[in-house]
């Protein structure tokens, strides 16, 4: 073989895979053609609204600057602050926290922070991909730890688990 055609070959092979990736993402997403943006509005707090469940100032922003920061971080989508291709909105509906193991003498011996947040996603590039779910996870940590003393931690366990799960199920599909 020539020079020249083992160039012309991998340069074949090279524009062969490229276009036949589209719009794959190494993360696993995938990106209907045409979108380019994604909205996600301000997620409100009204878990104090259920019984059980507190109120915790702050949450809602917190969760809402998490779900922005790993579409960002996960696909090459602009972010908007309206009229995004994809449209992320709902609620967080549980911040609860309950004992989940007794020692002998029936005190709490672990205490379990379980946050829930119903998601209504809108894809206006393809309306197939929209639903309306709830997303929940916690973190148990002992009983003799007051929340404030783990509140960071836990939200951020927290938060990067209901947030994964809310890519998968809207870009990954899993």
């Amino acid at each position: 073989m020539t020079l020249n055609f083992k160039k012309y070959l991998t340069l074949l092979a090279t524009l062969v895979l490229t276009y036949g990736c589209g719009n794959y993402s190494f993360t696993g997403a995938s990106i209907p053609e045409g979108t380019e943006s994604f909205q996600v509005n301000l997620f409100e707090n009204n878990a104090g609204n259920n019984t059980g469940s507190i109120f915790e100032p702050g949450l809602d922003r917190d969760f809402t600057i998490s779900l922005q920061n790993i579409l960002e971080n996960q696909t090459n989508l602009q972010m908007v602050q309206s009229n995004g291709d994809l449209l992320y909105e709902g609620e967080i509906v549980e911040y609860r926290v309950s004992p989940m193991t007794a020692t002998s003498d029936l005190n709490a011996a672990q205490n379990r922070l379980s946050i829930s947040v119903n998601v209504n996603f809108q894809n206006f590039k393809k309306e197939d991909d929209n639903f309306e779910r709830r997303f929940s996870f916690y973190f148990d940590f002992p009983a003799e730890q007051q929340l404030i003393s783990i509140k960071s931690e836990a939200h951020e366990i927290i938060f990067e688990r209901i947030t994964q799960d809310i890519f998968n199920a809207s870009l990954a599909k899993w």
